[in-house]
Order: structure tokens, then C-alpha cells, then sequence
């Protein structure tokens, strides 16, 4: 299977939250992991949210200690001006934020590569992604 993390999926492999071991259990069974190049510095800006919050500032570093092991074997989907424009597209389309947008071309792109050579699903956590997700008919992790 090829699993898309978008940030609200790649940081409960890192953080406990609602539905941690239903990522953790699909990331395991994974044959490819992907998720766009923003997805890191979402991800420490949660991680540093989280340790303000918890008022642990070494929990920053051990979070993101902890991303950057795994971050080298995931596929990275880089940002070109084609997957700008398509966000840009599917933002005005779907009313989504930008970063999601871009999530949501990655993972539409991968799709695509991918398609009927693999099993792919879609891990995204956020209402209003996962709603523009289906309405792009794709395949999504069930939560």
C-alpha cells in the first residue's frame, strides 16, 4: 500500500491522539510512505506548539529528533510551480487553506503515479481536506 501522510496524520506518529494507532498500524504496513515537503515544517510547528503548551521545551527537540529518523525513508513530494497551480486550483475549489491545498495536489499526484500499480490511501485528519479528498474520489484511511 502506499500511504499519504498530510500533517494531521504525520504528527499522531509522533504526538498520542485520537486515532495514533490507526496511523502508526497503516504506516507499518506500508510498502511506500509520501507526504509534501511542507509537511516538515508543519509538523515542528505543531511540535513546538505542543511543547509550549506542555511547558517542555526539550520536547521540541525530541519530537523533531524523532521526525527527522523517519523522514529520509518517506517519499517527499517537492514544491514545483505545476503543484502551486494546482493547489492554487483546488484552494478557490475547495475553500481550503493553502498548505492543504498543497497536501491535497500532492497527494492527488501520487495518486496518479500510483494508480492501479498499488493500493493508495489518502491519511488526512482534518474535516475539510478529507471532504475535498473524497470529492476528488480519493481513496482515504479510515479512521
Amino acid at each position: 500500500m502506499i500511504l499519504y501522510l498530510d500533517t494531521s496524520a504525520l504528527v499522531k506518529l509522533f504526538v498520542n491522539e485520537r486515532h495514533s494507532d490507526r496511523v502508526r498500524e497503516a504506516v507499518s504496513g506500508a510498502r511506500l510512505i509520501a507526504t509534501h515537503a511542507i509537511a516538515y515544517v508543519e509538523a515542528c510547528a505543531a511540535f513546538a506548539r505542543l511543547a509550549n503548551e506542555r511547558r517542555r521545551k526539550a520536547l521540541l527537540s525530541t519530537l523533531r529528533g524523532a521526525l527527522d529518523q523517519q523522514w529520509p525513508g518517506w517519499e517527499i513530494v517537492d514544491v514545483t510551480e505545476h503543484m502551486v497551480r494546482r493547489a492554487a486550483d483546488l484552494a478557490g475549489r475547495h475553500l481550503l487553506r493553502g498548505y492543504d491545498s498543497l497536501h491535497l495536489a500532492a497527494a492527488q499526484s501520487v495518486y496518479e503515479v500510483f494508480s492501479g500499480a498499488a493500493q493508495f490511501q489518502f491519511a488526512v485528519f482534518d474535516e475539510r481536506l478529507r471532504i475535498a479528498a473524497q470529492d476528488l474520489s480519493l481513496p482515504l484511511l479510515a479512521g
